[in-house]
């Protein structure tokens, strides 16, 4: 890989990782902020919603934006909005202030990384596709696991503010390296905005986001969540449509006709809903069933992370090997086998087990990631290449946040069947139900691989693509 774009893929990756961090950071320092500011806990829910509701509703628009007015132009003044955002932030002092920061927060990472994504994809030749995808893919699988640890940290031995105010000196360098590294050439113009478009899709991603929201929540309010889910699917449905047949639509999906992109884009789908669930699932799992303090729950985590990172400096060489088909299937059913075992353990299995368990987790979650993601680009030509790099960025986005909505219903139904007329949370079985969910899901995965032709990807291995 050119040693110019590995830097930009390692300053959109990094970016990547402080956007999915702050979003999932909060989350373990609601209750202080709530005391902070004066308000129940739960009214810091709409702070972590709104941050993901903007952030999803507007990674579509990124790609006409960067085409009417310059990736870099957009690349440079996301990095800003973010930054300042932040700032913003920690300097709020009520629930109405924080919510309008996050929104600014969640405007600048819904253009700062689709974005940046185009700038590495867009140019790059097949045999480097798979090295530069793999740079934008590792944030998405650590930042679920460190966040905690950091926002817990930081709120336990400084204050809340600080959760926020470490990204203005990484969002100060990152502006700094993408005004010297970041040179894309220019794009063909966008044409007119497609404002219907833009309304369906916005509206329709928030009402899904607000909904996978309400989910997991610990009290769900199910008239307003079947209400919210019924409008945002309903919407999403003349979206589709609207996008299939738009004669200049806001995201082309008719690239969904190329049969890999269409195959790979649910296998990512399926393998980030996967890497959502399994961080929520774990320390629940270790504090609430299992009894472990947050501090050893979040030192069992590390096993994950360190799979996770561990096989990356030779997943490359090992899908050049063997071919991207059989790594992914083998690798999501390892994943799915880990998972079972996951849910099985007990307090009484041995630390030792438990940590072998989460390091082939990591390790089969990182390198199935790693090879459906590229996939998605296979045989993408450059002309398609914004539409489907918006396409992937909103699923993986999406996919997330109802991998963990979607673990806690899980929960809840685990506990219906193990406890009828109980709300305990301390049994094992609700555990063990989330985690063959995640099973089944990771599963999916390994379906999507067999569907694929057998040399699928051979582009991005540098042999000759399959007639």
């Amino acid at each position: 890989m050119d040693p110019a774009k590995r830097r930009i893929a390692l300053l959109v990756a990094a970016c990547l990782f402080m956007e999915i961090t702050d979003g999932s950071v909060v989350n373990t320092s609601a209750p202080r902020i709530a005391s902070t500011l004066g308000v129940p806990t739960s009214s810091i829910a709409l702070v972590i919603t709104a941050y993901i509701v903007t952030v999803s509703s507007l990674i579509p628009l990124s790609g006409w934006m960067s085409a009417r007015f310059g990736a870099r132009r957009i690349f440079l003044l996301a990095i800003g909005l973010f930054t300042l955002a932040s700032v913003g932030c920690s300097a709020s002092t009520s629930v109405p202030e924080l919510v309008a920061a996050r929104v600014l927060q969640g405007a600048g990472g819904a253009m700062m990384v689709p974005v940046g994504r185009l700038v590495v994809i867009g140019d790059s030749d097949r045999e480097s596709l798979l090295t530069a995808t793999a740079y934008m893919v590792w944030p998405a699988l650590v930042a679920p696991i460190v966040a905690p640890i950091i926002g817990g940290t930081l709120t336990t031995y400084l204050s809340w503010h600080w959760i926020f105010l470490v990204n203005v000196p990484l969002g100060a360098l990152a502006l700094l390296v993408a005004y010297r590294i970041i040179h894309p050439p220019a794009q063909a113009p966008p044409g007119r905005l497609d404002s219907l478009g833009v309304l369906l899709t916005c509206v329709s991603l928030a009402l899904l986001t607000v909904t996978a929201d309400q989910l997991a929540r610990r009290q769900i309010d199910w008239a307003l969540t079947l209400a919210l889910g019924l409008i945002g699917t309903g919407l999403l449905v003349l979206n589709a449509r609207h996008l299939w047949y738009s004669e200049r639509p806001l995201i082309n999906l008719r690239v969904l006709r190329i049969k890999t992109l269409r195959q790979a884009t649910w296998g990512t789908a399926m393998i980030f809903w996967v890497i959502g669930a399994g961080p929520y699932l774990a320390p629940l799992k270790f504090e609430l069933q299992f009894g472990w303090s947050p501090v050893k729950a979040g030192a069992m985590l590390l096993f994950m992370w360190a799979g996770n990172i561990g096989v990356k400096p030779i997943a490359n060489r090992i899908f050049r090997a063997y071919g991207f088909r059989t790594v992914i299937f083998i690798t999501a059913v390892g994943l799915a086998a880990s998972s079972v075992a996951l849910g099985l353990s007990t307090a009484h299995t041995s630390l030792a087990l438990i940590g072998l368990e989460m390091f082939v987790w990591g390790t089969t979650m990182s390198s199935a990631a790693s090879g459906i993601t590229p996939m998605s680009f296979a045989d993408v030509d450059e002309g398609q290449m914004r539409d489907a790099t918006v396409l992937q960025s909103t699923v993986t986005q999406l996919s997330v946040g109802f991998g963990v909505a979607g673990s806690a219903v899980a929960l809840r139904i685990g506990r219906a069947l193990s406890h009828p007329l109980s709300n305990s949370s301390h049994g094992s079985f609700p555990y063990t139900f989330g985690w063959i969910m995640v099973a089944l899901f990771s599963l999916m995965v390994a379906v999507c691989a067999l569907r694929l032709h057998p040399q699928a990807g051979d582009a991005l291995r540098g042999h000759r693509p399959a007639a």
